[in-house]
């Protein structure tokens, strides 16, 4: 019989966290964007190519700040694991000490910790104290450049539904039929981010849709206070 491996999302969280924070980001910055511009316009063509700049330089900004975020901590992680290596090589017992002082505080008795830290140090010391002390391991590392592309995909992917609306609806409804749509593609994201996830579905959809109106809502009003009709 083939053996039985639990199912867990953990693994999932770098890219999971990046795609569902670019498609919505995408969603809603582009809808807003068309919203504010649809309150003080109602020119398809102004819409349209404030959407369309909205999606590009979204998506741009996306990728940017994500792959500079990211990468800031896998420096972080490199400047340590590189200490850590030096570490080991001058002062390996005060090392291996260190390591079973830590699996003691998670509940081993002396005996046995020391006995772990000696095992583990014995296949691969750097692996054992970048987990154990540093907390990095090949699940939560930083990975910069699939961080970047999983948020400009996403973002570009979420922001061309609220553009294809400002290209098919009519203009005149052109608010309505974005924060409808918008509504509907957000719970969707937060369905699906959440089966992904494990999370609660339902606590998903409220949360992501609420804060989406929220956004949405201020930027109408800003677009309809401070917008000239250039109809």
């Amino acid at each position: 019989m083939a053996q039985q491996f639990e199912k867990h999302f953990v693994n999932r969280v770098g890219w999971l966290r990046a795609s569902v924070l670019g498609a919505n980001d995408g969603i809603l910055s582009t809808t807003s964007i068309a919203i504010g511009v649809a309150a003080a316009s109602t020119d398809r063509n102004t819409i349209l190519l404030a959407a369309l700049a909205g999606l590009v330089s979204g998506a741009l900004s996306m990728a940017a700040g994500e792959y500079v975020s990211v990468s800031s901590q896998a420096d972080t992680e490199n400047h340590d694991l590189e200490r850590e290596k030096k570490e080991l090589a001058t002062m390996p017992e005060e090392e291996l000490i260190e390591l079973a002082k830590i699996y003691e505080t998670r509940g081993l008795t002396p005996e046995l910790a020391l006995e772990v830290a000696k095992q583990l140090t014995d296949h691969n010391a750097l692996e054992a104290h970048a987990r154990d002390e540093l907390g990095i391991n090949e699940i939560t590392a930083a990975k910069p450049f699939q961080a970047s592309m999983a948020s400009f995909a996403s973002f570009a992917a979420g922001a061309l539904l609220p553009f294809l609306v400002a290209l098919l609806a009519p203009v005149k409804q052109m608010i309505y039929f974005q924060y409808g749509f918008a509504i509907i593609f957000l719970t969707i994201l937060g369905a699906v981010a959440a089966q992904a996830g494990g999370a609660k579905i339902s606590v998903a959809i409220a949360r992501i849709c609420f804060w989406g109106t929220v956004a949405m809502a201020v930027t109408a009003a800003v677009g309809h206070l401070f917008g000239v009709n250039v109809s």
